[in-house]
């Protein structure tokens, strides 16, 4: 699956999944770090987890309320800690950040997947690095990622 991550010029950027010959758009409210289902991206190539973008790419539609399922929930409880870390700059502990995933789940009834302070710092060199290519990205241009 092709995903397209469109930079806009208002409050939107857009994302574009690519499945075969049909095509999606959902438009990204701006965040001031890349767009919340780029974090997705991240984690989920990262850990090789399905998310959100997995069950995307297996067949599902594009929709903001999936129907709960273990991993995926357990994906996005991590997206949620990887982006708010994000929204601090990026230097939160690692160690905190499992600490602060785990309270998260346990507070959405969700089984945490087995996440390790590695699996974090890769999290986040990746998020980096997708940032880096986001900033170069000129409004109307896209990222183009694979999954």
């Amino acid at each position: 699956m092709k995903i397209s991550f469109v930079k806009g010029n208002g409050k939107f950027d857009r994302m574009v999944i690519h499945r075969g010959d049909a095509s999606e758009s959902i438009d990204c409210p701006k965040q001031g770090i890349i767009p919340h289902d780029m974090v997705h991206y991240a984690v989920e190539s990262t850990l090789h987890r399905r998310g959100f973008l997995g069950r995307v790419r297996d067949g599902e539609a594009a929709i903001f309320q999936m129907t709960p399922e273990t991993e995926s929930d357990g994906v996005e409880r991590l997206v949620e800690v990887i982006q708010g870390d994000a929204w601090s700059g990026g230097t939160g502990s690692p160690g905190d950040m499992l600490d602060l995933y785990q309270v998260t789940c346990h507070a959405r009834q969700c089984p945490p997947l087995p996440v390790t302070v590695d699996d974090i710092l890769a999290i986040r060199s990746r998020v980096d690095e997708l940032d880096r290519q986001w900033r170069a990205v000129p409004v109307g241009q896209a990222l183009e990622l694979v999954l």
